[in-house]
C-alpha cells in the first residue's frame, strides 16, 4: 500500500507526493491572460505533487466562460511563463489542462467566435455572460473536413505550453466539453465516422490525444475522462454503451504510453478498475466532484489499490499548503464559495499558510 506522501514517477515527472491539484476554474484571468494573481496563486500551491491548471482554451473558439486563460496568443504565453517560473522556483510541477468547451459557450463571451459541437444540438440550461444568464445557442455542427484543424489547435496549444515552460498538458476529455461531447450519445447525433457506434465516437478523442503526444512526447501528456458523468447534456445513460465506449477509448490510449489517465468517477466502480488495468500506466482518481475529498478518503483510495494518485480540488482552494496540513494533521482553512469564481485576491491568494 502506498502512502499519500510517498514519491511517484508519472511519465516524465517524479512527484514528491501523490496529491494532484485538480483543475479548478476561477475566472480570474485578465481577459484571457494569466496575470500577477495567477502567478501568486499557482506558486503558492507548488507543494502539491502535480498542479493541473484551470481549464484553458487551446484556441479562441474553444473559450466558453468569462476570464479563462488561453494558450494561443503571445500575451497569454508570456503570462504562463511567469506562472511556470513561479511554480518551478518553489519546487513544483505544473501541467496545462487544454479545454475546448465546444457548445458550452456563448458568443457574448468569445468576441463573436462561432460556437461548434459534434451536432447542432444546444446544451441545456444557461451560460453566465457579462449581461447575465443567457440560453446556450444552437452550435454549428463540425464538418469532417475541419476536424484536422481543430486537432491542430490542440497540438499547437500543447507546443505553446511547453514553450512557455509548463511541464506538460492534460487533454480534457470530461465534464461535458468538446471531447466528451463526441464521446456521449446525448450530445453526438452524427451518422458519419465520428458518430453512432462507440468505435466512431471515440475517434476524435484518440486523434487529439495521439497528435498531442506525438507533438510534445507522450510522457508529458495526461488525459481526463468522466464516464457516465451525465453533465451539461453530454449524457451516457446506457451502461452497456458506456462500458463499450470507454473500453475502446482506453484500449486506444494504452499503446501511446501517456503519463497518466485521470478518471472522474467513483474509483470503486468495476468499470473504473477495469479501465485502470487496461491503461497499464499511472491512474489518478478523483472522487470529489460530488463530495469533498478528505485526507482519509484519499488515503483509502491508495490503501485499497484503486489508483496511484488522487486529484484534490476544493481543499486546495483554501489551503495552499495542503500537503503539509494533511501530513501533520493540522486544521484546515475553510473555502468560501462566494469567492470561487471571479474577483480579485480575496478567496484566491489570501488564504493563510500554516506558518503565518
Amino acid at each position: 500500500m502506498a502512502d499519500l506522501f510517498e514519491p511517484l514517477t508519472v511519465g516524465a515527472w517524479t512527484l514528491p507526493n501523490r496529491l494532484v491539484m485538480a483543475p479548478l476554474t476561477r475566472n480570474r484571468a485578465e481577459g484571457t491572460v494569466p496575470g500577477d494573481l495567477a502567478v501568486e496563486y499557482y506558486s503558492q500551491r507548488a507543494s502539491s505533487g502535480l498542479i493541473i491548471t484551470e481549464g484553458s482554451q487551446p484556441t479562441a473558439e474553444g473559450q466558453g466562460y468569462l476570464n479563462t486563460p488561453g494558450f494561443h496568443t503571445e500575451e497569454q504565453l508570456a503570462g504562463w511563463r511567469r506562472v511556470a517560473d513561479g511554480v518551478h522556483a518553489n519546487g513544483g510541477r505544473i501541467v496545462a489542462q487544454l479545454m475546448h468547451v465546444g457548445r458550452i459557450s456563448h458568443p457574448d463571451n468569445t468576441g463573436g467566435e462561432k460556437i461548434i459541437a459534434p451536432s447542432p444540438v444546444a446544451a441545456p440550461d444557461e451560460m453566465f455572460t457579462a449581461d447575465g444568464m443567457k440560453p446556450y445557442p444552437t452550435p454549428r455542427e463540425i464538418t469532417v473536413e475541419e476536424i484536422p484543424s481543430i486537432v491542430e489547435g490542440y497540438v499547437q496549444a500543447a507546443r505553446n505550453a511547453i514553450e512557455a515552460g509548463l511541464d506538460g498538458v492534460e487533454v480534457h476529455g470530461a465534464n461535458g466539453y468538446l471531447i466528451h461531447q463526441f464521446l456521449a450519445p446525448g450530445s453526438n447525433h452524427r451518422t458519419d465516422q465520428y458518430g453512432g457506434s462507440p468505435k466512431n465516437r471515440v475517434r476524435f478523442a484518440l486523434e487529439v490525444t495521439r497528435a498531442v503526444a506525438d507533438a510534445i512526447g507522450a510522457d508529458r501528456v495526461g488525459i481526463r475522462i468522466s464516464p457516465a458523468h451525465n453533465i451539461q447534456g453530454a449524457t451516457e445513460e446506457n451502461p452497456v454503451d458506456v462500458a463499450a465506449t470507454y473500453r475502446l477509448l482506453v484500449a486506444g490510449l494504452a499503446p501511446l504510453g501517456l503519463a497518466y489517465l485521470s478518471i472522474l468517477a467513483d474509483p470503486k466502480q468495476d468499470l473504473v478498475q477495469e479501465l485502470r488495468r487496461s491503461f497499464g500506466g499511472a491512474v489518478v482518481a478523483n472522487d470529489g466532484f460530488g463530495k469533498i475529498t478528505t485526507r482519509e478518503s484519499a488515503q483509502e483510495i491508495l490503501d485499497k489499490g484503486l489508483a496511484d494518485a488522487v486529484a484534490v480540488g476544493r481543499p486546495f482552494l483554501a489551503n495552499p499548503d495542503l500537503p503539509a496540513r494533511w501530513r501533520t494533521g493540522a486544521e484546515l482553512n475553510e473555502p468560501n464559495p462566494d469567492t470561487f469564481y471571479g474577483g480579485g485576491a480575496e478567496g484566491y491568494t489570501d488564504y493563510p499558510f500554516l506558518d503565518s
